[in-house]
């Protein structure tokens, strides 16, 4: 089974424990004056009730599998000219949240406001103003920029992966 198919099949198993919780609440009691919708309807109840616990347990296998394949499967990815390898979890990790950090490190190396030109001095003779950075403009420009299209370089990447990925069991 591919990591693509075992996501899939993990959120259709969710979607049957839904209609399985919906047919317990629906038919685990009834009043005196109803009938039973069906023939030993105790027994029927049960069974919906085990096949709920059932299918949890085979989410969770699936989950864990996931998380295994996630874990052992090593990923390159071409990242700003270089060839960077991961695990396809760290890759999700820098997908969800880090690569967006990491651009706001460099999101904050501004001048500032701080504008260049003739300014009055204490002593109200004017003085010419510069702006002393201790960032390298141009490497942050490009690592905004790289930093802002690897999510998108990440999705790309791992869909093909996690089509074609076999699951670690």
């Amino acid at each position: 089974m591919k990591i693509i198919e075992a996501l899939k099949k993990t959120k259709d198993l969710a979607r049957k424990t839904d209609d399985l919780k919906k047919l317990v609440k629906d038919h685990c009691a009834i009043s005196t004056l109803e009938s039973e919708k069906y023939p030993n309807q105790t027994t029927k109840v049960s069974e919906w009730v085990q096949a709920y616990g059932d299918i949890l347990k085979e989410i969770l296998r699936l989950r864990v599998a996931i998380q295994k394949t996630n874990l052992e499967t090593k990923v390159v990815i071409e990242l700003n000219g270089k060839q960077v390898e991961k695990s396809i979890a760290e890759w999700i990790h820098r997908r969800r949240d880090l690569a967006t950090m990491e651009r706001g490190i460099w999101d904050v190396q501004t001048d500032r406001g701080i504008n260049e030109g003739m300014v009055k001095g204490p002593t109200g003779d004017l003085i010419d103003m510069k702006i002393k950075r201790f960032y390298d403009p141009g490497k942050s420009d490009v690592m905004k920029d790289v930093l802002s299209s690897e999510p998108s370089i990440i999705d790309s990447r791992l869909e093909v992966v996690n089509a074609v990925t076999d699951l670690i069991e």
